[in-house]
């Protein structure tokens, strides 16, 4: 088993990013927000992530960028345990709304929360 995230699995096109702003759903567990589209595993077979930290909580590239690095490893060490099993594919976007430094742990042990609320909403035959 390979915990990679590839250039394959980041959600990248505008495209795709303003469709799931429109029709996606949410779920949060504060610092946390995921919003998600069911995709077509024919159309899109992997899971596309994305990760964003708004300006306005923090004015320095540095702490944006550090914050996001925090979530991609979070994502990437426990992906296979998020998605294990599962049938569908998805377009997620992960954003960072608090407004203090977060360090690994928390970071972790929010994403672990977020993905149980996200299964738990979910009807039993997607997973």
């Amino acid at each position: 088993m390979k915990f990679t995230l590839g250039k394959n699995q980041k959600l990248k096109s505008r495209k795709a990013i303003a469709q799931l702003f429109i029709e996606g759903q949410s779920a949060k567990s504060f610092p946390l927000k995921m919003i998600y589209l069911p995709m077509d595993k024919n159309e899109n077979p992997e899971i596309k992530v994305a990760f964003s930290v708004p300006k306005r909580n923090f004015k320095h590239a540095v702490d944006r960028n550090r914050i996001k690095r925090l979530l991609r490893e979070a994502y990437r060490l426990h992906q296979h345990e998020f998605f294990e099993g599962n049938n569908k594919t998805y377009n997620i976007m992960f954003i960072y709304m608090g407004n203090k430094m977060p360090n690994y742990v928390e970071v972790e042990s929010k994403l672990k929360k977020l993905f149980l609320k996200f299964k738990s909403s979910l009807p039993a035959t997607e997973f």
